[in-house]
């Protein structure tokens, strides 16, 4: 199950906008791995050599390979999708500030929170934050499309 929640209904679809509250909260964490820099780069085709190769980024003000920021971006994606809203909504807008570099190694943990319901145009709008334990990474806000239940 994705989300203790009342009103959460995991087996078809996540949360319907009348389930959602402002304050409600979810979180995805991740372990970046080397596997995910390098596939993560062959998926977008970003090879900038900060991500892809050490001596290069040795080079840099990071000393190291980073991931990629919309790596981070992907986490948020997953807790919209997975857990609140959840399956079903359908990503709007999203904007984004990148802190920090995130390292391979690093545990970003991304948490989406609620702070407008707007009934009318079925929309959610979220804080969206990425931290590698209490440094902020990434942050931002996103708009999503939640599905209202079918009256009966």
């Amino acid at each position: 199950m994705y989300s203790t929640h009342e009103g959460y209904n995991d087996s078809i679809h996540g949360y319907y906008l009348e389930d959602l509250a402002v304050g409600m909260s979810a979180s995805h964490a991740k372990t970046v791995t080397e596997t995910d820099v390098v596939m993560f780069a062959g998926l977008t085709g970003d090879y900038n050599p900060v991500h892809c190769n050490e001596v290069f980024a040795a080079r840099t003000q990071f000393k190291t390979r980073i991931a990629h920021g919309m790596f981070c971006a992907g986490l948020i994606s997953c807790v919209a999708g997975t857990r609140l809203p959840g399956p079903g909504a359908i990503y709007v807008d999203q904007q984004l500030r990148f802190k920090a570099p995130v390292r391979i190694g690093d545990t970003v943990t991304a948490t989406c929170t609620i702070q407008e319901i707007n009934m009318e145009r079925r929309r959610v709008i979220m804080d969206t934050v990425c931290t590698v334990g209490d440094t902020v990474v990434v942050e931002g806000s996103a708009t999503f499309m939640v599905s209202r239940r079918v009256k009966k």
